[in-house]
């Protein structure tokens, strides 16, 4: 193994060798006559460089594993592919290496979890095989060899939201009907009074048999703090509340969720909750259960995050100035309300921020590594509806409009709260988080530029065991079609996809790029490797269908700060202009202005 290497692309692994790949060239391979030290490339190579063998037949291929796992990995991992039990007998009896894995990827299979059903470890020993000690005192028992066959084995899937839901104009009567209700803490912001839902809130509350005590926390600002979390945890403390209201946008929800935690269970520690995970269910710190002491009930007012339905809540850490997306099933409210009187009064800037984050949240969600048959029916509806609806929404505040964009954002919450969402809510976080820039706002200038880059060729792969390859090209031609876009190709339809998406923003007065926020550019580029290695370590990247490298990210970032735009070529629009009814009526009219009709799935950022 040669250090220089490590790290490096296949490209500049074969310029440094003095020999020229096509740019984009994945892994370099070569054929191997033998094992040792004249065949260096038999060894362990921690870069994008393969070595094949032609084995006459199986006794011939398990010997040769035998003799490069003797040369360089005693006592570590072996991998074999194949469906056939007595083969894999063979190679696990005769290959001396401490984990044998069978149709997994060797890293993730031998650290184990993912995969099967090994106990995760990051840190492999390889016994006496590989003459390792351990740190322990060794004994009798750290000299045996322990060989496993580890399985594959992947975990059943879910689909979980709250118990209850109602909606419908209305719906909120339930607070009056909803048993055992004595002690109620709500939780929402000043502008909740101002508007009068507040007192829509206390009416049907009083109108039970025995009118409940009530106290209100009205200090939610936007983007909740820790402090603030912490601040009306101590209330509830004084209080006891049997019952909380959340009560406004996703920043009320998501705060309402801190306190009612760290209410239940005052010992937790934020430092643990935000830890990243690759499998919620075995993580490396488990949520304390909830609901317990008290019902949690969420009423959404805005039609955006979703938060009303889901397992997530966005808490800043103002020490790090770093927002935090915290995910566990334990944060789903007990009871959802959503009523679309509620949201009828939004502005409409948040009509605009709060669409067009529900778009991203189905988009993501459809694309996601976890999506499933139940999530992706949810996540293309209320792609549907804000296509459709958003428009009006935002022009007109038309009733029937804002209702279904109510609808819409918890459709698209009850998918990505189970599949999860990507890179373009990543990247939001922190960009938004650093620059003061509504959540929605930041997803929206994204998402064209995400599209794109998710279309391409993933250099890495993501690990989960039901996503076997690359979709994201294929799943946004079918959200393309669904809304009657040019889509017989996959190139076709993430290009119309994009345009579509451009289109909308174009209509609600969204620029194309962050330079169009007013963002200053020295400001901007200083910030940019901090953002790109924040962004990467945020949950929602793991769920992403193209795993990013960090570089990558930095690329994005550049693009979407001041273009140009993905996929558009001037001069070069449809000349019909029209698309399906499930597209708004001004959307109908916005020309495709990119290349139709290429079947090219690798699509520049």
């Amino acid at each position: 193994m040669s250090p220089e290497v490590v790290g490096r692309s296949a490209c500049s692994i074969a310029q440094m060798a003095g020999f020229k790949v096509p740019d984009g060239t994945k892994i370099l391979i070569a054929r191997l006559k033998g094992v040792g030290p004249e065949y260096p490339l038999s060894r362990e190579k921690l870069s994008p460089i393969l070595a094949y063998y032609v084995a006459g037949d199986a006794a011939e291929g398990i010997k040769l594993c035998e003799q490069m796992v003797e040369y360089g990995g005693m006592g570590h991992t072996a991998v074999i592919h194949t469906l056939d039990k007595k083969l894999i007998e063979a190679f696990a009896s005769r290959v001396m290496a401490g984990r044998i894995i069978v149709n997994a990827p060797a890293t993730h299979g031998a650290i184990g979890d993912i995969y099967n059903t090994n106990v995760p470890s990051l840190t492999l020993g390889c016994g006496s095989y590989g003459r390792n000690a351990t740190t322990a005192n060794v004994s009798a028992v750290n000299l045996v060899n322990v060989k496993r066959v580890a399985k594959r084995r992947v975990n059943m899937q879910w689909f979980k939201v709250p118990e209850k839901i109602f909606f419908e104009t209305g719906s909120i009567q339930y607070l009056a009907k909803m048993p055992g209700v004595q002690r109620v803490f709500i939780i929402t912001d000043r502008n909740m009074a101002e508007l009068g839902h507040l007192e829509k809130i206390r009416y049907h509350l009083e109108k039970r048999p025995v009118r409940p005590v009530i106290e209100v926390f009205s200090g939610v600002l936007p983007d909740p703090s820790l402090d603030l979390v912490l601040r009306g945890r101590d209330l509830m403390n004084r209080f006891q509340p049997d019952t909380i209201i959340a009560l406004g946008g996703g920043s009320a929800i998501d705060a309402a969720k801190g306190m009612w935690l760290f209410y239940e269970h005052p010992g937790v520690e934020f430092e643990f909750l935000k830890l990243k995970f690759l499998d919620i269910r075995k993580r490396t710190y488990k949520y304390p259960k909830l609901g317990r002491r008290t019902r949690f009930v969420a009423i959404p007012t805005t039609s955006g995050s979703g938060s009303e339905v889901t397992a997530f809540a966005v808490i800043t850490d103002q020490g790090k100035d770093i927002k935090y997306p915290l995910a566990d099933y334990e944060l789903t409210p007990d009871v959802a309300i959503i009523d679309p009187d509620l949201a009828e009064t939004l502005p409409r800037p948040l009509v605009a921020d709060t669409g067009l984050d529900v778009l991203a949240h189905g988009i993501e969600a459809f694309v996601s590594v976890m999506a499933s048959d139940f999530t992706d029916a949810l996540a293309l509806k209320a792609i549907e509806l804000v296509f459709q609806y958003l428009p009006d929404s935002w022009r007109s505040g038309e009733r029937e409009a804002r209702e279904k964009l109510h609808n819409a954002a918890a459709i698209a919450g009850m998918a990505f709260t189970n599949a999860f969402l990507g890179i373009n809510h990543s990247l939001a976080h922190k960009v938004g988080g650093e620059f003061d820039i509504p959540h929605g706002r930041a997803n929206a200038i994204f998402l064209p530029y995400i599209i794109a880059f998710n279309a391409g060729l993933p250099a890495k792969f993501v690990s989960f065991p039901k996503y076997e390859h690359h979709l994201a090209p294929e799943k946004y031609r079918l959200i393309a079609d669904h809304l009657g876009l040019p889509a017989a190709t996959a190139g076709e339809g993430v290009r119309s996809l994009i345009e579509a998406v451009h289109g909308l923003n174009r209509i609600l007065g969204i620029p194309a790029t962050l330079a169009g926020l007013g963002i200053d550019r020295d400001s901007f580029l200083g910030k940019l490797p901090v953002l790109a290695e924040k962004a990467f370590e945020d949950q929602c990247t793991t769920t992403n269908p193209r795993l990013p490298l960090i570089r990558e990210l930095e690329e994005i970032l550049l693009r979407a700060y001041d273009g140009p735009p993905p996929c558009r070529e001037e001069g070069m629009n449809r000349e019909d202009g029209s698309y399906s009814s499930k597209l708004g009526p001004e959307l109908q009219q916005v020309p495709v202005a990119i290349p139709l009709g290429s079947d090219n799935n690798s699509l520049p950022v």
